[in-house]
């Protein structure tokens, strides 16, 4: 919106400025003073060579000027974060308009005249002073921060580079944080003694303890965002042998919006992979679901608790948070911050009650679906291949026909790596849900897509959280192979990644993350047993039933490109509606709740010359024979 400079407008601006932060007012006036001061001082500096200087008739020219031009820079309208580097160009900006202002209406109106000299010289005086007076407010906001800090729990921060800094201006943001910044500790010789934030940097991490001691602090933040996760494990591992508590800081790919102190966490099994982190783009997340409802299906599970949260923070219009488990939904609301609770509304709901279903569509009209719900245990589902078929495929196929019939502009499938060239009931069960959602998305032209990633950290019943529970119980560890590897991924990455989706995802698709190099599971629990600081026994157990050696991200015949983002492949899957699969299953004597119809469904051919509706019987006993 533009702003036309006018006197209403002007007053409009100061009044809205000294509203919103009544320290503006000061601010004018600490600057209008400042040329008068510098006026003064530059007039007295050459009063025996100037005759006839007009100083009164200048001072206005030059007061009015400053205000002028300083509303139209932004300056007096609160654009700026106070003492921020942008604040200070802005600062200099004004006051070389406003001196240049005034010596071209000096050369025109009074040539000949000497008042060219005194104004090149209060301009520099001016914007030292202006400079000056908001330097010594900040000095003075860091007293009262410290001052009103004292409570909080002091903190050392490991790094004194941007990360550092984030941190430290993100922990003096709050009013109400948790944590108070004392000191700065870096290994970098050449950063002795620098300070950021009215924080200096006391030493390096040999003197760890000792400036503990002085500041009586007990925990330290890892402030390095690109910091690998065998180097953070070995930071960690320095600051647990000096006797304290290690948070980390995500890196700035894993936050949604500026970053928060908030989002410290302790040192937790995610932090010891060495993973790539995707790198997304917040504000086409933030512009996507803003003044949205959105709705998210198996919301109190591990992802999508996880997505409610974070999709609660950016704004929308309401998260309806659908699950068939009253307790899970109870500790999600119980969750969420008080300010964020009254947007979001918990529905009891199955997603195999398809009369359900479309009943909390028709009541809330969600803009955007996450479809998060899904049995995801491999043992479980192959002793139980009906469940997986009731609930993985037969609940997405109503989810993504309710999201059909009441016009949801787009929907996000959350898949599972075992989907590519599926060998268990999983992943039979999850490749025929990209599938079915593929097939809603060919029917309507939305953009109907399917996210697909590796062992999820942090999620219940996950590899890291069992070893866990082994090694505090004594051990020993159960691993399957030694030589057994997996993708592994954060939640809060799995997440993000699963936001991301809904803003790049095309339809039809299928959004796969590179992962990196697969982990080799027994490497992940000799580093956990490390960590624990205890001595437990690893046991070789063989795999177990529908269990693979090695997952696969992209499946046979699967062919991929990268239009958006260079760690996000984009994979189009060939559609195949929940009539065809149950139609192909009768004609041909199989149920498709069985593993043997399961396998015949999710591996049919997947060419462009395929048909479900002619699929010959000598091509289902072929599959079959496979």
């Amino acid at each position: 919106m533009t702003e036309h400079v006018n006197t209403t407008g002007l007053r409009s601006s100061w009044a809205g400025a000294t509203d919103a932060d009544p320290r503006l007012g000061w601010i004018i006036a600490a600057d209008l003073v400042a040329w008068i001061i510098a006026i003064a001082a530059a007039n007295s500096f050459y009063a025996h060579q100037v005759r006839g200087t007009p100083t009164t008739t200048i001072l206005v020219i030059l007061l009015a000027s400053q205000l002028i031009v300083g509303t139209a820079t932004g300056l007096y309208r609160g654009r700026f974060r106070r003492f921020s580097f942008d604040e200070a160009g802005a600062v200099a900006v004004t006051a070389g308009i406003v001196g240049v202002i005034s010596i071209l209406v000096e050369q025109i109106v009074w040539n000949g005249s000497r008042t060219g000299q005194i104004l090149v010289l209060s301009t520099s005086m001016a914007a030292c002073i202006m400079f000056g007076h908001r330097y010594l407010r900040r000095v003075r906001a860091q007293h009262l921060i410290a001052k009103a800090n004292r409570n909080r729990t002091p903190l050392i921060v490991y790094g004194a580079g941007e990360g550092g800094y984030r941190a430290v201006t993100a922990m003096q943001a709050l009013d109400a944080g948790p944590y108070r910044p004392v000191a700065f500790i870096d290994d970098d010789p050449h950063k002795r003694q620098r300070r950021m934030g009215g924080v200096r940097v006391e030493g390096s991490s040999d003197d760890l303890e000792k400036i503990a001691r002085r500041y009586g602090a007990h925990e330290v933040l890892l402030a390095i965002p690109s910091a690998t996760g065998p180097e953070i494990h070995r930071l960690h591992l320095k600051v647990k042998a000096a006797g304290f508590e290690t948070l980390v800081m995500p890196p700035v790919q894993r936050l949604v919006g500026k970053g928060s102190a908030r989002e410290f966490t302790r040192y937790t099994d995610e932090d010891v992979l060495d993973r790539h982190i995707v790198e997304i783009d917040p504000t086409a997340v933030r512009e996507l679901v803003a003044d949205r409802t959105v709705l998210v299906t198996g919301a109190g599970g591990s992802i999508g608790s996880e997505l409610v949260r974070q999709l609660v923070a950016l704004q929308p219009a309401k998260v309806v948070a659908v699950d068939r488990d009253d307790s899970l939904l109870h500790n999600l609301m119980a969750s969420l911050p008080h300010t964020e609770r009254d947007r979001c509304i918990p529905v009891l709901a199955d997603v195999r009650d398809a009369e359900r279903l479309d009943d909390v569509f028709s009541r809330h009209a969600p803009d955007l679906v996450f479809h998060a719900a899904a049995l995801k245990h491999v043992p479980a589902l192959e002793g139980a291949p009906s469940e997986g078929w009731k609930t993985n495929v037969q609940g997405t196929a109503n989810v993504v026909a309710a999201a059909e019939r009441h016009n949801v502009s787009r929907l996000v499938n959350i898949s599972t790596d075992k989907a590519a060239s599926p060998v268990n009931v999983l992943g039979y069960t999850k490749r025929l849900a990209e599938r079915v959602t593929a097939a809603a998305a060919h029917r309507t032209g939305r953009p109907y897509v399917s996210v697909r990633f590796g062992n999820v950290i942090g999620s219940r019943g996950s590899a890291l959280e069992t070893f866990e529970r082994q090694i505090a119980e004594g051990g020993p560890v159960t691993i399957t192979d030694p030589d057994v590897t997996r993708y592994f991924m954060a939640v809060r990455e799995a997440v993000r990644l699963t936001m991301q989706a809904a803003a790049i995802g095309r339809s039809s698709e299928v959004l796969v993350l590179d992962m990196g190099q697969p982990v080799k599971v027994i490497d992940v629990a000799r580093q956990l047993i490390e960590q624990s600081g205890t001595d437990v026994d690893i046991v070789i157990t063989g795999l177990r039933p529908g269990e693979k050696m090695h997952e696969v991200l992209l499946g046979d015949g699967e062919h991929s490109d990268r239009p958006f983002n260079p760690l996000i492949d984009h994979v189009t899957v060939p559609p195949l509606d929940i009539d065809d699969c149950v139609r192909l299953c009768a004609e041909h004597d199989v149920s498709p709740r069985s593993i043997r119809g399961l396998s015949m469904l999710a591996t049919l051919p997947t060419g462009d010359d395929f048909h479900p509706q002619v699929v010959p019987s000598a091509m289902f006993r072929t599959i079959e024979g496979n």
